[in-house]
């Protein structure tokens, strides 16, 4: 029987956080290793424009707190105490004030206006003395007890120990710790930070990073800013299928994660707009072989690798810990006995995410982009198969999931091919054939996004399923 060999095209693997727009997975993406302290600019309605940036090294031992006014509500202020431990059982935790010969603990006025100075003197800062009080709210980066971070009120503040002054909290959320001021900003993720769980063998990790940093067998190829996974291994695409009906993959994705984070507080009651999103630039080259004998009936998952990262932004003096979760999977659904070989090369972007606006509440976000090379395919034998190659993805704040979406770029093909033979020894093949790209984009947003500080949503709310597919050749065999 003959082969069908056509050329086509195929999206591949997608992430994230992951996972931007404004992030080229091809082109040089610096990663700050450290960033200064973020400036506080004043705006025209008297409340503060924070800078979204990486966290500089000391915000990931410190903490920041926002002190209670008389109001009850107060600004966020820099400071150099830090979370000593955390007991999440008993929201228990002990602060601890900078060891002797350490950095003074600055005065409100040297990061904020002093007209927006907490309670209007430079003694409401937290100080060693008494580092917090009953109202405050701390926002601290992840500390032992909080691999996730720390966003609480102090509700009683307890005894002094060796170790610092221990504080019972309560859970709180970031309009109590930023307060009426507004920031919005893209921060890339570093590569280093991203740790890999793989799923099967054949699963290696690569990366770039700034001042020259590199990881892995590809590192030395990548662009900075870039991590890339790379696959080899047998997959089975049919439950109870022979060894001669396995499949195999190879390949690799590259990609440049971004966290896009947005607040404006200025409503006085909660914020006025949030925004909390990732998203990404990718390129990839993909080869999959295989048989799918008889049926796999359901489309079959098979996840291959998994990848977090927690990374700490600052948002003006607040460090705010923005957890990345990614599962990279092949999926294969068939019909019939068929065989599919397929090399690709893929660009493109998505960006998922969840928007809030007063009187309209959260909406969702999702876009994306797909570009592909011409590739070599071959579809033999009658029936369906759709393969994907694709990846679920969860963004949140201090270890709370805020969004989870599903990007699986795929290629579907369908083949009817018949054989017959005469009595004088001829033969002949007549059939049909198509074959198809596209990808599907769906998930949600769930109630955890209420750490904002907005109305809580009774369900969570679906991102909405994108799907785009579009024909990349067809042909027919006539014996």
């Amino acid at each position: 029987m003959r082969k069908l060999a056509r050329r086509l095209l195929l999206p591949g693997l997608a992430t994230l956080a992951l996972t931007a727009t404004g992030c080229s997975s091809a082109g040089h993406t610096a990663v700050a290793d450290a960033a200064s302290p973020a400036t506080l600019a004043p705006i025209a309605d008297g409340t503060q424009r924070l800078d979204v940036t990486p966290a500089p090294q000391d915000a990931v031992v410190t903490a920041a707190v926002t002190r209670a006014e008389g109001t009850g509500k107060g600004a966020p202020v820099k400071s150099s105490l830090k979370v000593a431990s955390y007991d999440p059982a008993t929201r228990r935790a002990v602060i601890a004030a900078p060891p002797k010969g350490g950095s003074p603990v600055p005065s409100p006025s040297s990061d904020r206006s002093p007209s927006r100075s907490p309670g209007g003197s430079p003694g409401s800062s937290p100080s060693a003395g008494k580092p917090v009080a009953v109202g405050d709210v701390i926002a601290s980066a992840p500390a032992p007890g909080a691999p996730d971070g720390l966003l609480a009120k102090v509700t009683e503040v307890g005894r002094k120990t060796d170790r610092g002054t221990e504080v019972t909290t309560a859970p709180t959320t970031l309009s109590s710790a930023l307060g009426d001021d507004k920031a919005d900003g893209k921060v890339p993720v570093d590569p280093s930070s991203v740790t890999v769980e793989p799923l099967m063998k054949g699963v290696t990790l690569s990366w770039a990073k700034g001042q020259g940093a590199r990881f892995g067998p590809q590192g030395a190829k990548l662009p900075l800013g870039n991590l890339r996974l790379d696959l080899d291994a047998p997959i089975d695409t049919a439950p109870d299928a022979p060894v001669t009906a396995g499949a195999s993959v190879s390949g690799f994705v590259q990609l440049s994660p971004t966290v896009e984070f947005a607040y404006d507080g200025s409503g006085g009651s909660g914020p006025r707009s949030a925004f909390l999103g990732m998203s990404g630039d990718w390129s990839s080259q993909w080869s999959l072989k295989g048989h799918a004998a008889a049926s796999t009936g359901a489309p079959k998952r098979i996840p291959f690798a998994k990848l977090h990262s927690a990374p700490v932004i600052q948002v003006g003096p607040v460090p705010v810990v923005v957890n990345l979760d990614l599962t990279c999977y092949v999926q294969v659904e068939a019909d019939g006995r068929v065989t599919l070989d397929v090399r690709q090369d893929v660009q493109g972007d998505f960006r998922v995410g969840g928007s809030y606006a007063t009187g309209k509440g959260w909406t969702p976000v999702s876009t994306s982009n797909v570009h592909s090379s011409p590739v070599k395919a071959e579809v033999t034998a009658a029936g369906r198969v759709k393969s994907a190659l694709g990846a679920e993805a969860s963004v949140g704040l201090y270890g709370a999931v805020g969004v989870s979406a599903d990007f699986a770029p795929y290629l579907r093909g369908e083949a009817d091919v018949k054989a017959s033979a005469s009595t004088d020894g001829k033969t002949a093949v007549s059939g049909a054939w198509a074959l198809y790209g596209g990808f599907d984009l769906s998930g949600q947003l769930h109630l955890q996004l209420s750490l904002f500080g907005t109305p809580v949503f009774e369900r969570r709310i679906p991102l909405g399923s994108l799907n785009r597919e579009w024909p990349l050749t067809s042909g027919k065999i006539a014996g």
